[in-house]
């Protein structure tokens, strides 16, 4: 693992824990909005592995994608998990209307989590990209 890569899972971990500490409070969006932010940093770091990096937060959804869970580098599922995750983060961020549940919080919290411990285990060996 590269000291990039690193610094963004130190990251990912320091935010996981404050997303929990939120969702413990009953701050259910807030929690929710900073565990879509531990994947992001998740799949920054994978995304460091080939040297690439984008501005927008679509193009690196984007670019996981393709270049980890398409080709089977990653589980399949922690794709949908961050679109699922981005979802609600900008639902508990921009919209006023809406409220996130507990139950959803949690469960992005967990799927953060789950990509954190797949990461932290497995960043150093995955194969570098075909393409």
């Amino acid at each position: 693992m590269n000291p990039e890569q690193q610094r963004l899972l130190d990251k990912a971990d320091r935010t996981l824990q404050a997303a929990r500490f939120l969702c413990e409070q009953g701050f259910f969006d807030s929690a929710a909005s900073r565990a879509y932010y531990v994947m992001f940093y998740i799949v920054t770091a994978f995304l460091e592995s080939e040297k690439l990096s984008y501005s927008r937060h679509s193009a690196v959804i984007a670019g996981f994608g393709q270049k980890f869970a398409r080709s089977g580098r990653v589980p399949v599922q922690f794709h949908r998990y961050l679109i699922d995750a981005q979802k609600t983060r900008l639902e508990a961020d921009y919209n006023a209307d809406i409220q996130i549940s507990q139950t959803d919080a949690v469960q992005t919290i967990d799927r953060a989590e789950e990509m954190l411990n797949f990461a932290l285990a497995n960043i150093d060996s995955i194969p570098p990209s075909s393409s």
